[in-house]
C-alpha cells in the first residue's frame, strides 16, 4: 500500500492516512481526466526548458522526486508501481498516437486541398495565356542573354543618373519611411535577413521564415501556437510570450500559406505573397530594413524552363523589346490583325472615320 508520504522540509516527514493502491490509482485517474489538466502545461514547459537533456532528463527528475518525496516504490511494492506506470503510459500513449494520426490526416487533407488549389490556379493561368498568346518569335539562349545584358546595362545607367543629380537641381527631400542606404542591412544569401530570434528568406513569390525553438525537448504541433493572417503573423510556444509577432510589410494569400515543425527544433513558415512583383525589405514592421537593391534573384536559363513557362518568358521579352522600339506588342499585333481581317470580311462598311488605337 502507498502511504502518500511527502517531505516538505529536510528530515521532516509528514504522513497521511494509508491509502489502498486501488484508491490512489483512482485519484490519479480522476486527476488525469480533469478538463483543465492543461493548466499544468506552463509548469512542465518551464521545467523542460531548464533541462538540456530533453525528455530522458525530465523523466529522471520526476522519478527521482517520487523516490525521495513519496513511497511510490516501497508503499505497494515495485511490481505494482511498475504496473501503474505502464498503465498510465499505455493510456496517454494511445491518446497521443490517436492525436498524431488525426493531425497527420488533417495535414494530408490540407496539403491535398492546397495542391488542388494550386493546380486549378495553374490551369487557369495557362488557359488565359493560351487565349491571349499571339505568335512569338522564339529566342535562342544567346539572344536571351544579350537581352538580359541590355536590360541590366539600362538599369545601371538609370541608377547612376539617379545617384548623380545635376548640381542645378535642388536636393530631393526624403519621403516618410525612406531610409539612407548606409543604414540598411545587406541581404543574406536568401535575399532576406538573419535576425536574433528568426531568419527569413524570399523569392518574388514566397517568403520562408525559420523560427528556432530552444525548449529543451522536441516540440510537436500541440506545443506551439501559430497564427497566420493576411497582414499579421504570430509564432511561439503555448503559455509563453510569442517569439515572432507583428505586422507584415505586404498582404499574403493566407489560404496558400503553411507551416511545419523541422526536426522538433524549429517552426518553418511558408508565406505566399499577393504581389509577386516586389521584394520585401523586412519581415515585420519593427525589423531593420534590408537594401533591396542588393537582392540577387536566382539566375536561370531559358533552356532550363519547361515549354509553357519558356513561351511565357519569351513573350514578355519580345513585348519589352517591341515597346522599346515603339512597335506593337504581340497582343496589340493580334488585335490589329483581327481588325484587319474583320475589315476584309466586311468591305461594305466604311472605316475611314474610325479611330483605331
Amino acid at each position: 500500500m502507498f502511504s502518500s508520504r511527502f517531505s516538505q522540509q529536510p528530515n521532516v516527514d509528514i504522513y497521511f492516512p494509508t491509502l489502498e493502491f486501488t484508491f490512489l490509482d483512482k485519484i490519479m485517474h480522476n486527476i488525469s481526466e480533469m478538463p483543465d489538466y492543461e493548466r499544468f502545461d506552463s509548469v512542465f514547459l518551464s521545467l523542460a526548458q531548464q533541462l538540456r537533456g530533453g525528455v530522458p532528463e525530465m523523466l529522471d527528475v520526476i522519478f527521482e522526486f517520487l523516490s525521495r518525496k513519496t513511497d511510490f516504490y516501497s508503499g505497494a511494492g515495485v511490481d505494482q508501481a511498475r504496473t501503474l506506470l505502464l498503465e498510465k503510459f499505455d493510456k496517454h500513449g494511445g491518446k497521443a498516437m490517436k492525436e498524431a494520426e488525426e493531425a497527420k490526416k488533417r495535414k494530408e487533407e490540407q496539403e491535398k486541398k492546397l495542391a488542388e488549389r494550386r493546380a486549378a490556379q495553374k490551369a487557369k493561368e495557362e488557359e488565359e495565356f493560351r487565349n491571349s498568346a499571339a505568335q512569338v518569335v522564339e529566342l535562342t539562349d544567346e539572344e536571351a542573354a544579350a537581352f538580359e545584358r541590355e536590360q541590366l546595362a539600362k538599369k545601371k545607367k538609370e541608377a547612376a543618373e539617379e545617384e548623380s543629380p545635376s548640381s542645378s537641381e535642388p536636393p530631393v527631400e526624403k519621403k516618410d519611411g525612406e531610409e539612407e542606404e548606409s543604414n540598411l542591412m545587406k541581404p543574406n544569401s536568401g535575399n532576406g535577413a538573419d535576425l536574433a530570434k528568426y531568419q527569413w528568406t524570399q523569392t518574388l513569390q514566397e517568403v520562408e521564415v525559420r523560427v528556432p525553438i530552444n525548449a529543451g525537448f522536441a516540440i510537436k504541433a500541440r506545443d506551439v501556437v501559430v497564427k497566420i493572417e493576411k497582414t499579421h503573423v504570430s509564432v511561439g510556444l503555448k503559455n509563453q510570450p510569442p517569439i515572432l509577432h507583428g505586422k507584415l510589410p505586404a498582404a499574403i494569400k493566407v489560404e496558400n500559406c503553411n507551416w511545419v515543425i523541422e526536426n522538433g527544433k524549429a517552426i518553418v513558415l511558408t508565406l505566399e505573397k499577393i504581389n509577386d512583383m516586389e521584394w520585401w525589405n523586412r519581415l515585420m514592421d519593427s525589423d531593420p530594413a534590408i537594401n533591396t537593391k542588393e537582392v540577387k534573384p536566382e539566375n536561370s536559363k531559358l533552356s532550363d524552363l519547361d515549354g509553357e513557362t519558356r513561351a511565357m518568358v519569351e513573350k514578355m521579352m519580345y513585348d519589352q523589346r517591341q515597346k522599346e522600339m515603339g512597335l506593337p506588342t504581340s497582343d496589340e499585333k493580334k488585335k490589329h490583325d483581327m481588325l484587319q481581317q474583320f475589315m476584309k470580311q466586311h468591305p461594305e462598311m466604311d472605316f475611314s472615320n474610325a479611330k483605331i488605337g
